[in-house]
């Protein structure tokens, strides 16, 4: 057990020899998997997340809101999962304020540098829905 090589160095080492391996990898950019995964509408997502099913239960809009709050609580770090809630709250009838609202809540709790993230966030992909 004297061996000098630390083993998550040579793991990494290996995962990474391996990633340089495959051609594929070197031009994957995890951000073009937001433009694979559609917007889904207003219509499908109040019945899959409304209260199509919980009659008086919480509507998509909120739901999608209280998505987006959450994912900022975990410090913004799921930035794809962040971009589409908030394309998602946004085509359930949120209000951009209303979005920005629900991140800036979040100040309180996980801290100014997780909601300024996530107000960047959403101010890329609101300008976006914008332009669109």
């Amino acid at each position: 057990m004297s061996n000098p090589t630390n083993p998550f160095a040579a793991m990494m080492e290996q995962m990474q020899a391996m990633a340089r391996s495959m051609p594929g990898l070197a031009a994957f950019d995890p951000k073009q998997i937001e433009a694979m995964w559609p917007t889904m509408p207003k219509d499908i997502m109040e019945a899959m997340f409304g209260n199509a099913i919980n009659e008086g239960g919480l509507d998509a809009k909120t739901r999608l809101l209280l998505t987006v709050a959450g994912l900022v609580m975990q410090g913004a770090q799921n930035e794809i999962g962040l971009r589409s809630a908030i394309r998602h709250a946004s085509e359930a009838g949120a209000t951009d304020q209303e979005i920005s609202e629900a991140i800036g809540q979040m100040t309180a709790f996980a801290g100014l540098p997780a909601s300024t993230r996530g107000l960047e966030i959403a101010g890329d992909v609101l300008k976006k829905d914008d332009e669109a």
